[in-house]
């Protein structure tokens, strides 16, 4: 996922994506637990995405507290 992607979606679009995120590292984890995960390098890719999302989203609060 790219950032241009990322900022262009709203708060509640970006939630939504973190929450299915969070959801697919938990079954992530279990598969590498049991042996079943094939595509190792999804792991760090949705890490990655995550933080993308936590950032912006947090770079927004910033913004929107700075501005009151």
């Amino acid at each position: 996922m790219k950032t241009e992607d990322i900022r262009s979606k709203s708060a509640d679009e970006l939630n939504d994506q973190l929450l299915q995120l969070k959801k697919e590292q938990l079954n992530l984890r279990f598969q590498k637990a049991s042996g079943q995960l094939e595509n190792t390098a999804r792991v760090n890719a949705v890490r990655r995405d995550i933080a993308r999302i936590k950032t912006i989203l947090g770079e927004r609060a910033r913004a929107a507290a700075a501005s009151k």
